[in-house]
């Protein structure tokens, strides 16, 4: 396989699976954070799935795939720099990016799911 810098090819691990639904830029009150700005939704994002994976029992460091929906291909750059804040370089994960035509509301740029194995440990 040749290197890539974004993403690992393959990760495995044994534990608890625990997979998260698709993450938009939606804040408590379902609102959009951030309309028309990639980099703010990216942020949002992430942090909506920081929630998801806590309440499993679950953290960054245990998520084993991302897959990226973006309405342009160009906003992976803001997805990355946010995934780059809370997941280390050394541990990043399997990932996908697709674009897609829209997403479920006019003002969403992103959308990500996730995948995490949580060791039987804890």
């Amino acid at each position: 396989m040749s290197p890539s810098p974004h993403y690992s090819h393959v990760v495995w691990g044994t534990g608890r699976f625990v997979a998260v639904s698709g993450q938009c830029a939606l804040d408590e009150k379902g609102e959009v954070v951030g309309p028309g700005d990639a980099a703010a939704q990216a942020r949002q994002v992430f942090e909506n799935l920081r929630r998801c994976l806590a309440a499993a029992g679950a953290g960054f460091a245990d998520v084993v795939k991302l897959t990226y929906f973006v309405t342009d291909i160009g906003h992976l750059p803001a997805l990355r720099a946010a995934r780059d804040e809370v997941i280390a370089a050394d541990r990043l994960p399997a990932s996908t990016a697709v674009q897609v035509g829209a997403l479920f509301r006019p003002e969403l740029l992103l959308e990500v799911e996730a995948f995490a194995i949580v060791p039987e440990a804890r």
